[in-house]
């Protein structure tokens, strides 16, 4: 393996690597470093595949500090990613990583920020700009930034800023920049939206792929446990108990499914907290600290609001529910298993669900491993080691031997061993009569008349355009949010058929779908959309549509495609855990 010497770095980013304590490069780095410094390909373009947590800000960030000029006040490079976070994260290590290069200027723009406190950071001179697509978009406006002689622009978690509905931002963005830049994309994924936007504005890119494009880490392994789908709560404990060191992102679909799971959890003592829309961006930098403090051990998120956690020491994923596509899968297992460490990567299913797992399988090429739910006996036991275990390794703190003769007198009476029982029973306890009467869930699983009650809160819908009408599932919920002005999050299952497609939507938004597309238009006929019972397999009867539902008054509005791709305006050590009562 190459050293960072070996890669054509010059002195300053070599002694920052060495004060950052880097010993050798990541195989992304190995590969796109000497590319992009290649004084041949000094306009090359670059698609870089490789796992979240891999270095690829290393990858892409020491080439171009050492391309741009410093002495100079122009903005020469631009960077963009899809989160508040991930652009701030991106910001602090360019600047640890050009510590040593005199006069360099990183300016981080992102929403939630005063944008004219950003704007004069640029005007100081930024020769590099790190920015969300929104903010960056909504300052091009404004004319506060100037783009237009920019030598190089990344596209950092590509995917992600194309998935969260960024297309329109990203290539109004560039359209304001020099055609004769670099460009430089790098991604966890490759779907067909990435690769179109790659032939779209970059020419004749170079690829570089680590591992294979699409597959999930090989950090990561991947399990899957069968419930009743009543009982996916009481499994998520279980699998909490059975880690007790677990640091962990729990995955739920809605931002109400996360609030709840999130609630439930702290009521029965585990350290968690909710990641969603619904929070300002003050909560959102509260509940993120606390979890990189690890005050929070189980982070219950939705996919939106967890894009750009980046925090390396994560041991499990959890998939609460299954996401609606299968490249979201690969995300969230990338959010464990990262520099170099091993995570898992865990999913709740239910028996109709199966299928899904077999699909994710053959696109991440991994096999999941089925693994029963742990029973009670099992928990307590593994507590009770893990507890043994973190008395044995405790350090001796020499501050309590002015009490141990009053410790020695009370239990002068008690053998070592009828101590040891007292000890442990204190823990052991809370859960042996948690646990002593509690049923077998894969038993539950296998005997119960199946149903998944994970979408009993939601509304199926049926909606007469499809793929016939041009659109793909990303296009039509992209249209159905902007439409119904709903979140990201509150239209999931999409399933787009020929003439027709499904989609859902909590069942408290079922009055605002009906009435909204009571008097919609699409290419000169009437849209037309109802209810169906079926809860997510692409089939139903339907039921509520036509005269059954509410018309109003006003007249027909067009159902256009301008909007295709737009961004919702929507927006979101560890202490010892109290046990149940």
């Amino acid at each position: 393996m190459n050293t960072f010497q070996d890669l054509g770095l010059n002195n300053d980013l070599l002694q920052a690597i060495s004060d950052l304590g880097f010993e050798t490069p990541s195989e992304v780095q190995e590969k796109a470093i000497p590319t992009l410094l290649n004084k041949e390909n000094e306009e090359q373009d670059l698609v870089a595949l490789a796992q979240t947590g891999t270095g690829k800000t290393a990858a892409f960030g020491f080439p171009m500090l050492q391309k741009i000029n410093v002495d100079s006040r122009t903005t020469q490079g631009l960077i963009l990613s899809p989160t508040r976070e991930l652009c701030l994260q991106i910001t602090n290590e360019l600047k640890l990583y050009g510590k040593y290069c005199k006069g360099l200027n990183v300016v981080a723009i992102y929403g939630g920020a005063s944008i004219n406190e950003q704007a004069k950071d640029i005007k100081r001179g930024a020769q590099i700009v790190v920015a969300t697509p929104g903010r960056m978009k909504d300052m091009i406006g404004r004319k506060l930034v100037d783009i237009s002689k920019i030598e190089y622009a990344v596209l950092d978690e590509a995917d992600e800023m194309l998935n969260m509905g960024f297309y329109e931002d990203i290539t109004s963005i560039l359209s304001h920049t020099p055609k004769d830049k670099s460009t430089w994309l790098f991604s966890a994924t490759m779907p067909k939206e990435v690769a179109s936007i790659a032939k779209e504005f970059m020419h004749s890119p170079m690829e570089i792929t680590v591992g294979a494009k699409n597959v999930g880490s090989e950090q990561v392994s991947h399990e899957y446990y069968v419930v009743n789908g009543r009982q996916r709560y009481l499994a998520l404990k279980r699998l909490a108990d059975m880690n007790p060191d677990i640091f962990s992102v729990v995955f739920c679909r809605t931002k109400r499914d996360t609030q709840k799971v999130a609630e439930k959890l702290i009521e029965d003592g585990y350290n968690a907290g909710a990641l969603h829309g619904d929070l300002s961006q003050n909560q959102r930098d509260l509940v993120m600290k606390a979890f990189r403090n690890k005050q929070i051990q189980m982070l219950v998120a939705t996919d939106v609001a967890a894009r750009g956690i980046d925090v390396d020491d994560i041991t499990h994923v959890i998939n609460y529910q299954l996401p609606d596509e299968i490249e979201t899968y690969t995300h969230r297992s990338g959010r464990t298993g990262r520099a170099g460490k091993t995570g898992v990567s865990m999913v709740i299913v239910t028996k109709s669900e199966l299928r899904r797992i077999k699909s994710i399988e053959r696109k991440i090429q991994k096999e999941f491993v089925k693994k029963d739910i742990p029973s009670g006996i099992e928990i307590c036991e593994v507590q009770l080691m893990s507890l043994a275990n973190k008395i044995h390794n405790t350090e001796i703190n020499h501050k309590i031997d002015g009490y141990l003769d009053s410790i020695n007198q009370l239990f002068e009476d008690t053998s070592k061993d009828e101590l040891i029982k007292k000890f442990f029973s204190v823990e052991f306890t809370r859960f042996h009569n948690y646990y002593k009467d509690s049923k077998d869930l894969n038993l539950e699983a296998k005997h119960s008349s199946e149903r998944d009650t994970s979408n009993e809160n939601s509304t199926r819908f049926f909606i007469n355009v499809g793929k016939k009408d041009g659109f793909n599932w990303m296009e039509l919920k992209d249209m159905l949010r902007d439409v119904l002005q709903l979140g990201k999050e509150d239209v999931f299952k999409v399933d787009v058929m020929g003439t027709f497609s499904f989609f859902n939507t909590e069942s408290s938004q079922e009055k605002k779908v009906l009435e909204t597309f009571n008097n919609i238009e699409y290419n000169g006929r009437k849209v037309k959309v109802e209810i169906t019972e079926d809860k997510g397999k692409g089939k139903g009867r339907k039921r509520g549509g036509g005269g059954k539902r509410r018309r109003n008054n006003s007249s027909n509005k067009s159902f256009d495609r301008s909007s295709k791709g737009r961004r919702s305006s929507s927006r979101a050590s560890r202490p010892r855990r109290s046990r149940r009562k």
